[in-house]
């Protein structure tokens, strides 16, 4: 039974969509600032379906992005109040959120810089940045650069890889996807245990 292989096909015709630029736009826009899925989902098979328009979906996904990380620093500044229920009864978002605020007032900038190119959830310090008043220019600096340098250096390597290695993926997609979710399994036993 192929799923992975299925579902690994899927994305790919899904990235050749002719609106999947847009898609792609929204759902960075929006994963700076409120929703959980990162763009990499969509960046990654659109870079791997037409690689020589990987850059362009970095520039893409980039700028959309930090557009979204303004509109979180909105919301951390002007909304604080109607979003901390929120955030509190997230549970694991709560200790994010006071992670990400004293990491605000020991590094600033640099924390903004290293969330963008991690795969820290985004979101979290751009309403931090918001809610502590960081600097805005500074902010919008540390957002461009750091996402800038994490969705580029991704496409960049999957355009670098191109045709050959959706091939390999693809060949091994099976095995990668029962594995992760082999892993999944353990970390949720260990969680629980």
């Amino acid at each position: 039974m192929a799923i992975f292989t299925r579902m690994y096909d899927a994305c790919l015709r899904w990235s050749r969509h002719r609106h999947a630029p847009h898609y792609l736009a929204g759902l960075s826009f929006a994963e700076s600032s409120f929703f959980p899925i990162p763009p990499d989902v969509m960046l990654m098979p659109m870079s791997l379906a037409r690689p020589q328009k990987a850059i362009y979906f970095a520039t893409i996904t980039t700028f959309a992005s930090v557009f979204g990380g303004v509109a979180g620093y909105a919301i951390g500044h002007f909304a604080l109040e109607w979003v901390a229920p929120l955030i509190e009864a997230g549970g694991r978002w709560a200790a994010a959120y006071g992670k990400a605020s004293l990491w605000f007032r020991e590094w600033g900038f640099w924390a903004v810089l290293i969330a963008g190119f991690s795969p820290i959830p985004y979101k979290v310090f751009t309403i931090s940045a918001g809610a502590l008043s960081m600097a805005f220019l500074p902010f919008v600096l540390a957002s461009v650069v750091g996402r800038g340098a994490r969705f580029y250096l991704l496409a960049g390597l999957l355009a670098w890889g191109g045709v050959g290695m959706e091939t390999r993926l693809r060949r091994y997609i099976e095995r990668i996807g029962w594995a992760l979710v082999g892993v999944g399994v353990a970390v949720y036993i260990a969680i629980k245990l």
